[in-house]
């Protein structure tokens, strides 16, 4: 994962001469000897060693972001780290520390397409929302499931297609229903205390603040609201748009410490698999203070970033997951968004849910495979 390595000779790149980065028209990035070597002794044209793209040696250019890397690092090659400025007497709780697989809960059969988890940090108990005949399945923290609900159906509680799940510290399970276009809370045994159908286009993602409102993203609406609810009596108190203009968000997190909201937004394609995500990262207040697409984490990566689900660890760091990498990543707390520490690069398959207990472990909800797999710090 070294950015300062040509990806052909495996030589740390210099600011002159036959080490210096260059971007090949594809985008890909060479030292420039081995751009001269690929282009044989008459130096006119080369394939990219990655994708084949074909490309004149004079046709490549100076990549300015490693340069200017090379250059705040200095003669004597510090880390990156430091280079970004992040380690002013902060590195040490900075960033967190790795995370080792605990407890892997569900697969095919008990779990069917699942699309969103969630945390009581009160009792520590999981709640997840899959694809099956009752959507929400519950489970103990030590992984025995406690409970089925949310029937498959057309009644006023049923759920047609769950597509996340959050629970409010008043232990209460609210589910967005893409079937309907609700958002639908029941109490852990089961019971639907309210269903808010009208106002919405597409409630996509949610997240509860430590006050039990419900934050939502509406994906059509490109939206961001604030549901204000006594569940216990199942009377809706209000429900708030507090930002718009937002492209296609789904994944939101509200920090508990400090209650800024972070949000993933899918932008528009152009062209066929070209899609492409970007964190917003927004004050309690929801000034926006942060954000990083795709092409800019690329820039502090060297593969393509797609991000599929978001939360807040204890300490109040955004931690994303990447189904292009297949890991689970630490970008940083808002005021030093973003650094790149990957928290779990292997053992995934296409994780697309995210949330923290109580006692800190980190719980990932991994598609690919149908499962829940929880894991501890280091």
């Amino acid at each position: 994962l070294n950015l300062l390595e040509c990806r052909v000779c495996f030589e740390r790149y210099g600011p002159a001469g036959q080490r210096r980065p260059r971007n090949l028209l594809c985008g890909h990035v060479l030292c420039q000897g081995c751009v001269w070597a690929l282009g044989g002794p008459e130096r006119r044209r080369l394939e990219c060693p990655f994708c084949r793209r074909a490309c004149g040696s004079a046709e490549t250019s100076d990549c300015l972001p490693l340069l200017q890397l090379l250059e705040l690092l200095g003669p004597d090659g510090g880390s990156v780290s430091s280079a970004l400025g992040r380690n002013d007497g902060r590195a040490a709780g900075s960033v967190p520390a790795g995370f080792e697989l605990r407890l892997s809960l569900g697969g095919w059969g008990s779990l069917v397409n699942p699309t969103g988890v969630a945390s009581c940090r009160r009792s520590g108990r999981l709640a997840v929302a899959h694809d099956g005949k009752k959507r929400i399945h519950v489970f103990s923290p030590s992984g025995f499931c406690l409970q089925r609900f949310g029937e498959r159906g057309d009644a006023g509680n049923d759920l047609k297609y769950p597509l996340d799940v959050t629970i409010t510290s008043d232990g209460h399970v609210v589910v967005t229903d893409g079937g309907d276009r609700s958002v639908k809370a029941f109490d852990f045994e089961g019971k639907g205390v309210l269903a808010l159908r009208e106002g919405f286009c597409l409630p996509w993602g949610l997240d509860a603040t430590p006050d039990s409102e419900v934050i939502v993203t509406d994906s059509e609406a490109g939206a961001l609201y604030r549901l204000t609810a006594d569940f216990k009596t199942g009377k809706l108190k209000k429900c708030q748009m507090i930002w718009s203009q937002l492209i296609s968000p789904r994944g939101v997190a509200v920090s508990q410490t400090s209650g800024a909201v972070v949000v993933i937004e899918h932008l528009k394609a152009q062209e066929l698999n070209s899609g492409s995500t970007r964190v917003k990262i927004f004050s309690a207040e929801m000034d926006l203070i942060g954000q990083m697409d795709s092409f800019g984490l690329n820039l502090l990566f060297p593969s393509k970033i797609y991000t599929t689900a978001v939360a807040f660890d204890q300490e109040g760091r955004v931690i994303v997951t990447d189904v292009g990498s297949q890991a689970v990543i630490c970008l940083g707390k808002p005021e030093e968004f973003p650094i790149f520490n990957p928290l779990i690069s292997h053992g995934l398959s296409y994780p697309v849910g995210l949330t923290y207990t109580a006692n800190n472990s980190l719980v990932v909800l991994d598609s690919g495979d149908h499962s829940i797999k929880i894991y501890s710090s280091t």
